[in-house]
């Protein structure tokens, strides 16, 4: 049986109340990547799932959780896998997809077995993954990172310098809702998604990656006049709902992977806010 963490998303005033520990318990996923294990978290804002599969020496076949009460997991969602490990596959009925890191897969509702495989255990790939609700479907397809669409964003002076690689959205590769792409910081730049923004049509969820074993990076959240702060670890997941900024920093560049959905897919489509109009 697959096993699958149910998460309420508490509302805005709630949240002007919680301390640090309701904060990380509420918002932050900290271990969500072990070796030989599938691993999934389910968030009722927007149905959202995320999960992981880190498979070694037997493949990870994705099996469905019984609280969604389906025969098999892609019977009503898409899904969005990202590899950010070591070199491995992902078998969509019988058809084998190869991913390195930073490539991702889109695999559309209906296609009932999924594995995942790593080329070596001793060095597993690690597959991240992404799942709304969809209501039609989509072909499998397979996008490479230098395949993704690049907006280059940011300033050395500001020190958010970095690259958006962007794989499922409005003009790229197609889905139903689901938003996917990784964010590099280019060396000596430390601030991501800088100046912040809202979507109201969407939630987002941030995996941070690749970064350094001695940093952590700071992730605010919250509304723009009562922030809060997350203090995140390589390979954790904040998920950001609609009413909440997002926005991060740490001592040294860093990746995150960002995935959303909602009503839209327009990636520019976002409510801007001035860095001093933050409190």
């Amino acid at each position: 049986m697959v096993e699958m963490d149910v998460r309420c998303v508490p509302s805005q005033g709630h949240v002007e109340r919680m301390n640090t520990r309701e904060l990380r318990e509420a918002f932050l996923v900290k271990e969500l990547f072990a070796a030989g294990v599938l691993r999934l978290s389910y968030w009722d804002m927007d149905r959202m799932i995320l999960g992981s599969a880190v498979p070694t020496q037997e493949p990870i076949l994705l099996g469905s959780p019984k609280r969604l009460l389906c025969d098999y997991f892609t019977e009503y969602r898409e899904l969005g896998v990202a590899n950010i490990g070591a070199p491995g596959s992902v078998c969509v009925n019988g058809q084998k997809y190869r991913l390195d890191k930073k490539d991702v897969l889109y695999i559309g509702k209906g296609n009932r077995d999924i594995q995942f495989a790593s080329d070596n255990a001793e060095n597993p790939a690690q597959f991240y993954l992404a799942s709304y609700p969809a209501h039609k479907e989509y072909p499998t397809t397979r996008m490479k990172q230098q395949e993704s669409t690049i907006l280059d964003y940011g300033s050395p002076e500001t020190v958010n310098k970095r690259d958006i690689h962007c794989y499922f959205m409005e003009d790229g590769l197609q889905s139903c809702q689901l938003m996917m792409g990784i964010t590099d910081l280019k060396v000596g730049s430390v601030w991501n998604t800088m100046p912040p923004h809202l979507h109201l049509t969407r939630s987002e969820a941030y995996l941070y990656f690749d970064t350094d074993p001695e940093s952590v990076v700071f992730h605010f959240m919250g509304e723009p006049q009562e922030t809060r702060h997350i203090a995140v670890k390589d390979r954790q997941v904040v998920f950001s709902p609609h009413w909440s900024v997002h926005t991060g920093v740490s001592t040294r560049n860093y990746s995150f992977l960002w995935a959303m959905g909602g009503e839209d897919k327009k990636v520019l489509e976002i409510d801007g806010i001035h860095p001093a109009d933050l409190q």
